[in-house]
């Protein structure tokens, strides 16, 4: 009973925070459609001339505002925790959803507020991924990792839903554009609101001294207090002991410790290869790249179930695959196939290339299918996989540091391709899907070369994994002291009973 009390609450905990995953794509699809709606254009003065600079500096701005907080967060969360942190995101992405949902009739207004939240959604981006990993018991560590992607297909799709909607049943007025940008309030309150009703991090509770609460925070996750739970505290212990022991006196000098700063330098690899594969431009622009295959008149219903595909394949990976074939295997799998894909897309494309005003063909049909399937393929292994991998390779002292420079550097590419992408499309037409053909296998190479296994292993493994041979701890041994500790206990209280 304890077992399964312990994974419902896990599966509760780390749903709960990646309401802010949910929140991060929402916010970032949503605006997208707004800004085509006649009503939002009338109320904020938009015309043909600026039309292009707003939709842009919207976007941008978002992006900005979430580059920088992770920084902001990095030192934040490290001192009051990661409950407290994710609660803040909440309330100041709040602000931004409220000062956008007020008909200022200010483009600068709304700018302030787009940077306003897209803060909230870089600290959360930064903190979610590392609390799922400090909860999640070992066993099921990367299906619950898996679900901040998740929780960013279900997002979008919503928001592409939610525009098509108020596009179609709401007449131009006011409320059209304010009700897909007011239901942001929804998910980022329940947020919040959440966050009061879960425990702090073990691990960041250990590593701040808090070792009685720790133990707690634990035990509450886990379901129940038994050996098998306390051999894990035992190890977490171990672990911060033997990391403070091996770097005392060193600060950000940890960093460019070896082991360390090969992990830096993956995850930065593995956020810049998430953009690389092409699925965060057909996330922003999927109705310009269905009409550049040949979609005719109905790229907007097709982007609609493009969402919905996203979500059915990122579940499927989550309950299914993650633990079965793991991070390496996922990730070059997954890389092979869209690579593939992009090739036909291309391919389709040069050779019978669409024409405007064109209905939908078959090689349209069959470039769609394509696209369907390479985001299909991204959503079981580049989508998921990074921010569950990013978020468990660090040792807990530089943890908040390594998960704040990976998911910069995911916002700061993400903003680059996000201004990439048109102009390829309009510029070198079928050679943008041959150039992420050519960046998708390249990618295999990249996971075949350098990403190690992480399935099935503790945070506290990691550094043995890695070649961090200074903070490595034997677990066996540990394991073995925390038995040869509580049995005198056990047996104790066993005599005591049969006394009584």
């Amino acid at each position: 009973m304890g077992k399964k009390l312990g994974s419902i609450r896990a599966w509760y905990l780390v749903a709960l925070c990646c309401v802010g995953s949910f929140l991060f794509a929402y916010d970032t699809g949503v605006v997208g459609g707004v800004l085509s709606l006649t009503s939002f254009q009338r109320d904020f003065g938009i015309t043909t001339t600026n039309r292009a600079t707003v939709a842009s500096n919207a976007t941008s701005l978002l992006q900005a505002g979430a580059f920088f907080a992770c920084f902001f967060v990095w030192p934040f969360t490290a001192r009051f925790g990661r409950r407290s942190s994710i609660a803040l995101a909440s309330v100041i992405f709040n602000i931004g959803a409220v000062i956008q949902m007020i008909n200022t009739h200010s483009l600068a207004a709304f700018y302030v507020a787009r940077v306003i939240s897209g803060i909230g959604v870089g600290m959360a981006t930064v903190i979610i991924p590392m609390y799922s990993a400090e909860m999640a018991p070992k066993q099921i560590r990367g299906q619950l990792g898996s679900m901040f992607q998740f929780f960013f297909t279900l997002g979008v799709m919503t928001s592409y839903w939610i525009d098509y909607a108020v596009s179609k049943h709401l007449g131009p007025t006011t409320q059209q554009w304010q009700i897909p940008i007011g239901l942001q309030l929804v998910p980022g309150g329940l947020l919040g609101i959440g966050m009061m009703l879960t425990k702090e991090s073990t691990r960041w509770l250990a590593k701040t001294g808090r070792v009685e609460m720790a133990m707690e925070s634990l035990v509450w996750v886990r379901g129940e207090s038994s050996l098998e739970v306390e051999q894990e505290f035992a190890e977490i212990i171990a672990g911060i002991q033997e990391e403070e022991r091996a770097t005392e006196g060193l600060t950000w000098k940890e960093c460019l410790l070896p082991a360390n700063r090969f992990r830096f330098i993956i995850v930065i690899a593995l956020q810049i290869g998430v953009q690389l594969t092409g699925n965060t431009s057909l996330a922003y622009y999927a109705p310009q790249v269905f009409t550049a295959v040949g979609a005719g008149d109905q790229s907007l219903l097709i982007s609609g179930f493009f969402g919905v595909v996203k979500v059915v394949s990122c579940l499927f990976f989550l309950l299914f695959l993650v633990e079965r074939i793991g991070r390496r295997g996922s990730l070059l799998g997954g890389a092979f196939l869209m690579g593939a894909y992009m090739l036909i897309i291309a391919c389709l494309t040069a050779t019978h290339p669409p024409r405007i005003g064109q209905s939908l063909t078959s090689t349209g049909a069959a470039s769609i299918a394509m696209i369907y399937l390479e985001a299909m393929s991204y959503n079981i292994s580049w989508g998921p996989v990074p921010w569950l991998y990013m978020s468990e390779i660090f040792p807990s002292r530089i943890r908040e540091a390594g998960v704040a420079v990976g998911t910069a550097t995911q916002w700061l590419f993400n903003f680059v391709f996000s201004q990439i992408t048109p102009h390829a499309i309009n510029n070198i037409g079928w050679r943008t899907f041959l150039m992420f053909c050519i960046f998708n296998w390249a990618l295999v190479i990249f996971a075949w070369l350098f990403i190690k296994e992480t399935k099935g292993k503790s945070l506290e493994e990691m550094e043995a994994l890695f070649g961090s041979s200074q903070t490595a701890i034997d677990v066996e041994k540990v394991h073995q002291q925390m038995v040869s500790d509580v049995k005198p206990t056990i047996n104790n209280t066993r005599v005591s009973n049969e006394k009584e």
